[in-house]
C-alpha cells in the first residue's frame, strides 16, 4: 500500500478530501486485513496501535471490493491487490459455513467463530457482494480466470431455500431469515419488512442455484414514513438506506411493485438531516449543523440511532452523512468540510465512526462496514465503478429482472410508490 502523508487538514478541496476519505479507507481494509488470510477486522482505532483480533465477514467483503476500487487510483499496485484477493478468496471457501452461509465475527488468524456469532445471511451477501465486484475488475487481466472460479464457487454453494424454509422445517416461508445458530438454529426473526436486505434478495434472485423465488420480493412489507410532508419507505439507523445502493444503482428504476428506491433513499437522507435540524435546540451537536443518525458506536456503546424521537441522543455518525452523497450530494460534501474541522474527528482511517458533542465523546474506532459503505458511495458518485462492475455481473440482470425493475421516465419530483401498469408487469 503506497502511503503519504495527508494535506494540512485546513487546505483540502472537495476533491481532495473526497480522495482523503477514499485512500484512507482502502488503507483500513488493506492494513487491518490478515496478511495470510485476508480477513477483515470488525473495527480498528483510529488514533492508536489496538489488539483486536475480531474480523467481519460483511467488512472482509468490503475489503475485496476495496482492492479494486485502491488499484483502478493507483493506491495500491494492480498486482499486489489481486494476489491478496486470490489468497483471500481461497481461505474463505476454506472457512466453517452452514449450507455456503458464512459466520457474522470469527477470529482474523485463523476464521474460527468468535463471541459465540450466528452463521447470517446478510453479512454472507455482503461479503459475496464485495467478492463480485472484486472478481469482475480483475477478471479482464486474470487471465487463469482464477478469481471469478473462486466466487462463482462461493456464490453456487449458498443454499437459499436453506435460508428460507428455516431448513426446510417452514416450506411456505417467503422471507429470509436473520441466520442460524448452531446451538438454537434458525433466528426468529427475518428479513421481512424494507431493509438493507432488499441486497439479500436481490442475489437471492439471480442465484445460479438454489435460486429465491420471485414471490420472496413481493413477500417484503413496505411502510412508508412521512416527514415535513417528505415520504420514505420507513428504515431507523441511515444505513439501511444506503447500503443496498453501494452496489446497484437503482436511478430512474421502479420494481414490479412500483416502489422507486432512489427517490426513498433521497427523500430519507433528506428527513434524517431535517429531524437533526428541528432539535437543533435540544442537542449541541445538531446545532452545529451535524447529521447522519446510524448504527453506530454511543457514549454507551454500540446502538442503533434513527430519525425517531426514542433512539436519538445527539450523537451522529460521519459515514452516514457522507454516505448520502449518491442522493444528496450537496449535504454531504458540505457535511464532510464541517466534520474536516472538528478537532479529534480525523484519524490514520479517516473520520472516527461517531461523536456527541454535548457528551464531550468521540469514538477512539473505525468500524470496516462503515468505511466499506462510505468508500463505495464516493466512488459511486465519482466515477459509478462499483455500479457498474456489479451490474456486468451474470447474475444482476436476471436477479433486477426477478424483482421487476424496470426504466421509468417521470417528471420530477417522482413519487416513492407509483402503481405499475398491467403491461409492464406481464
Amino acid at each position: 500500500m503506497k502511503k503519504r502523508k495527508g494535506p494540512p487538514q485546513s487546505q483540502l478541496t472537495d476533491e481532495q478530501l473526497l480522495d482523503e476519505l477514499q485512500r484512507r479507507a482502502v488503507l483500513y481494509f488493506w492494513d487491518t486485513a490478515d496478511p495470510r488470510t485476508g480477513l477483515v477486522k470488525d473495527r480498528a482505532s483510529n488514533f492508536a496501535v489496538d489488539d483486536y483480533t475480531e474480523a467481519s465477514t460483511a467488512a472482509t467483503g468490503y475489503g475485496l471490493a476495496a482492492l479494486a476500487i485502491g488499484a483502478d487510483h493507483g493506491w495500491l499496485s494492480r498486482s499486489e491487490a489481486e494476489t491478496r484477493a486470490r489468497d483471500t478468496l481461497q481461505f474463505l471457501l476454506s472457512m466453517p459455513n452452514q449450507h455456503g452461509w458464512m459466520l457474522h465475527f470469527v477470529d482474523k488468524r485463523t476464521g474460527q467463530r468468535t463471541w459465540n456469532s450466528e452463521y447470517s445471511s446478510i453479512d454472507t451477501v455482503l461479503l459475496l457482494a464485495g467478492a463480485i465486484v472484486c472478481s469482475e475488475f480483475f477478471s479482464s487481466e486474470d487471465s487463469t480466470n482464477e478469481i471469478s472460479v473462486l466466487v462463482d464457487t462461493l456464490y453456487r454453494r449458498i443454499d437459499w431455500w436453506w435460508m428460507l424454509t428455516n431448513g426446510g422445517a417452514k416450506p411456505e416461508k417467503r422471507i429470509l431469515s436473520q441466520g442460524w445458530y448452531p446451538e438454537s438454529q434458525f433466528i426468529g426473526y427475518n428479513y421481512g419488512s424494507y431493509s438493507e436486505a432488499i441486497l439479500l434478495y436481490l442475489l437471492g434472485l439471480g442465484a445460479p442455484k438454489n435460486t429465491l423465488p420471485k414471490e420472496t420480493w413481493d413477500a417484503i412489507a413496505r411502510p412508508t414514513q412521512t416527514y415535513h410532508d417528505v415520504v420514505s419507505l420507513q428504515g431507523g439507523p441511515i444505513f439501511i438506506h444506503q447500503m443496498p445502493s453501494g452496489f446497484f444503482n437503482f436511478r430512474n428504476q421502479r420494481d414490479r411493485v412500483g416502489y422507486d428506491y432512489w427517490v426513498s433513499s433521497t427523500n430519507a437522507m433528506n428527513i434524517h438531516r431535517q429531524f437533526c435540524l428541528d432539535r437543533s435546540a435540544q442537542f449541541q451537536t445538531y446545532a452545529e449543523g451535524f447529521w447522519g443518525l446510524n448504527a453506530s458506536d454511543g457514549p454507551k456503546g454500540y446502538t442503533a440511532y434513527g430519525a425517531t424521537e426514542e433512539t436519538h441522543d445527539g450523537t451522529v455518525s460521519p459515514t452516514g452523512a457522507i454516505s448520502s452523497i449518491p442522493f444528496t450530494p450537496a449535504l454531504a460534501l458540505s457535511a464532510a468540510q464541517s466534520l474536516y474541522r472538528v478537532q479529534g474527528l480525523w484519524g490514520k482511517y479517516g473520520f472516527a465512526n461517531a461523536f456527541n458533542i454535548d457528551k464531550n465523546w468521540f469514538s477512539p474506532d473505525v468500524i470496516g462496514i462503515d468505511l466499506g459503505m462510505a468508500l463505495l458511495s464516493i466512488e459511486n458518485y465519482r466515477s459509478g465503478l462499483v455500479w457498474t462492475l456489479m451490474h456486468s455481473f451474470y447474475s444482476s440482470g436476471p436477479a433486477l429482472r426477478a424483482a421487476g425493475f424496470h426504466l421509468t421516465l417521470e417528471p420530477n419530483p417522482r413519487p416513492v410508490y407509483s402503481p405499475v401498469p398491467d403491461s409492464i408487469l406481464k
